[in-house]
């Protein structure tokens, strides 16, 4: 059990049985009254955000998230194939939960999969890959102009913006928490 007093930034508690994480807190001692603590937290399940002040003394219960290393296997449609490389054991998961990731991820690459009570709910892309164009325009001799950029679709089938100078093929990095070209790979 935590109090409410415990609460810092990344925290996790359950409230009305539903996991949360500790965005931001302030603890406050306003000069009449008592002490309370102006939490704002998140749903980790549903996304939602919420502001709300608790008393220090509220107790709650720590939520448990697991996280485990998974290797991306396929999809049939419906649903994402994800394996366990140390038990093979194959976990299902629904394209709302793996939508921001699968974007990032190729057959057999790892990914981060949060569990809670044994229940998966989000898939984490590495921070960076490194993928190739299979489809740009082609750039134009120059038109050298800073800045200019150009949609391109990497393997995957992710579209996103690159440099003018980047040709169909090429292997270039990306940021996948923003969705944007780092470079060209130095594979």
């Amino acid at each position: 059990m935590i109090t409410a007093g415990d609460f810092r930034k990344g925290m996790t508690f359950e409230l009305n049985g539903e996991p949360h994480v500790v965005i931001d807190f302030q603890h406050v001692k306003p000069g009449k009254g008592a002490a309370f603590v102006r939490t704002k937290y998140k749903n980790i399940i549903t996304g939602a955000t919420r502001e709300e002040a608790f008393n220090p003394n509220e107790k709650f219960n720590q939520a448990h998230i697991d996280t485990k290393q998974m290797q991306y296997l396929y999809n049939d449609g419906e649903l994402y194939y994800f394996m366990d490389t140390e038990t093979f054991e194959q976990v299902p998961i629904a394209y709302e939960d793996v939508k921001e990731a699968i974007k990032y991820v190729r057959e057999n690459d790892m990914v981060t999969i949060k569990f809670y009570q044994g229940k998966p709910f989000e898939v984490d892309a590495p921070n960076f890959v490194d993928l190739e164009v299979i489809e740009t325009e082609p750039g134009v001799k120059g038109d050298t102009a800073t800045n200019v950029t150009k949609a391109a679709t990497v393997e995957t089938g992710a579209v996103i913006q690159v440099p003018i100078f980047i040709e169909q093929g090429e292997k270039i990095q990306i940021d996948t928490r923003s969705g944007e070209y780092l470079g060209r790979s130095k594979e």
